[in-house]
């Protein structure tokens, strides 16, 4: 993939020097490719904050996103995109991308023949000029330097220091060829990770503050994610583990994961100092759709067994419209395996056949975990689910019993099927393999040592 930067000087801009501020009437421009070129990126930088490095940056864009070029406005910290016009939608744009601050204060993206693609809807509000705050709040000020319009108003999946989000906002982050998109939201009694798909909604990770005391907004701070009460006061804190100061804390567009991060004067580089989620398999898309993560942090496909006894080489994803409109379906269970979504409907004091039969009367239902305690945690739970993901194998004994809807034929019905072996064949092949290796290694090094002392023995005699 090729990589076009383009470093632009702007004349119109304090004759080419970056600046902190564009006052009203300034229009800037970026010439767009005649034709696609995948990878491309043009980027002017128009102002910066005035800082040592990491400086925060303001800069027009234009990228090449699936055949289309899309035109923005950023804001950068050293390397790092902290904010971006086009998050949640994208503006597309052909021959230029257009920057302006109208006269009577609208800022605006703008392609050819005017056309307008996205703004801030402030005109008639007295705003002067557009500046960069030394928080890295991107902000439009009237004369009394009165905040009509801000950035840290419309987060995107980066929080920076100094930035609060109120209970009811969020962080999303949107991953590459994927329907489906990670958010960060601040609830009244906790803050959580989801995974979203379609209209579902299902939640990976959660902290909540002690004694059940409720938030009203969260603050990153140079030491932590501070959690605060209607009243002002610090009711928890999600601490960094290193004493150099916070610059941000980023919802991962990759992986989902949430992380604190400082930057490192030696590495010159962002470092992570806090991560949600340390294992690979607590991850909700570790894995494909209707992958297990193994204890190896490897993933092994769910590959099913039919009446031949043949395995299939791909991953099985069974799609809703496999299971409805009278498919004959059935439940297969998988032992040592059990999913890190959480959220899912749940039923309470049921059998396993019944929440087998709950999923297999649903047309929607994909899967079904359910728990079973002992002793004096006799409690059965119930969890239904219309996504197959964030599978990850356990160790056996907890309790808990995954089961995956398949189509009927799939097992041998004329024999009991063995859970046990097709667990040990699917969940364990990669596991398996890794064990083969190091005996298989091990193995050699004996034999090897063992034919250097004899051959030491030879040459004395």
């Amino acid at each position: 993939m090729k990589l076009y930067l383009c470093s632009i000087l702007i004349l119109l801009v304090n004759h080419g020097s970056c600046d902190s501020s564009i006052h009203v009437g300034h229009r800037i421009s970026l010439a767009i490719p005649l034709e696609y070129s995948a990878g491309f990126i043009g980027r002017a930088f128009l102002m910066d904050a005035n800082q040592v490095e990491p400086n925060f940056r303001v800069a027009l864009s234009a990228e090449a996103i699936k055949g289309k070029y899309s035109c923005s406005l950023e804001v950068f910290l050293g390397d790092v995109k902290v904010w971006n016009s086009g998050h949640y939608s994208q503006f597309y744009t052909s021959d230029v991308c257009v920057l302006k601050l109208t006269e009577d204060g609208d800022l605006q993206l703008k392609g050819p023949k005017e056309r307008v693609g996205w703004r801030t809807g402030t005109s008639g509000q007295g705003v002067e000029r557009l500046q960069i705050l030394r928080t890295g709040n991107l902000v439009l000020v009237d004369v009394l330097n009165q905040i009509k319009w801000q950035s840290f108003n419309f987060p995107t999946d980066v929080m920076l220091w100094g930035q609060r989000l109120d209970v009811a906002t969020r962080l999303t982050s949107f991953p590459r060829n994927s329907t489906s998109f990670y958010t960060f939201e601040i609830e009244h009694n906790k803050i959580a990770l989801y995974l979203n798909s379609g209209k579902l909604k299902y939640s990976y990770w959660e902290f909540k503050p002690s004694k059940n005391r409720n938030i009203t907004f969260v603050e990153l701070g140079s030491k932590g994610l501070e959690l605060f009460n209607d009243k002002y006061k610090k009711i928890a804190q999600i601490a960094s583990r290193r004493i150099q100061p916070l610059r941000f804390l980023a919802l991962g567009n990759k992986t989902g994961n949430l992380g604190l991060f400082f930057y490192s004067p030696n590495k010159e580089k962002f470092e992570a100092s806090f991560q949600a989620l340390n294992s690979t398999c607590d991850l909700p898309l570790a894995c494909k759709p209707y992958g297990i993560c193994t204890f190896s942090n490897a993933c092994s496909c769910i590959r099913l067994l039919t009446k031949e006894n043949d395995m299939n080489s791909d991953c099985n994803e069974g799609t809703p419209r496999q299971f409805c409109g009278g498919a004959q379906v059935e439940m297969l269970e998988l032992n040592g395996v059990s999913s890190v979504l959480r959220d899912a409907p749940k039923r309470v004091n049921v059998s396993k056949t019944t929440c087998a039969s709950l999923c297999l009367a649903d047309c929607k239902c994909v899967a079904a975990l359910y728990f079973s305690g002992e002793g004096a945690t006799d409690f059965q739970e119930c969890s239904l689910y219309r996504l197959v993901a964030g599978i990850k194998q356990v160790e056996r004994g907890t309790g808990l019993s995954y089961m995956v809807k398949v189509p009927k034929g799939t097992r041998d019905n004329h024999s009991k099927p063995s859970v046990k072996k097709w667990v040990l064949i699917v969940v364990g092949v990669v596991d398996g393999l890794i064990i083969l290796l190091v005996l298989g290694g091990l193995a050699y090094y004996l034999i090897q040592k063992r034919r250097k002392n004899l051959s030491g023995t030879d040459n004395n005699t």
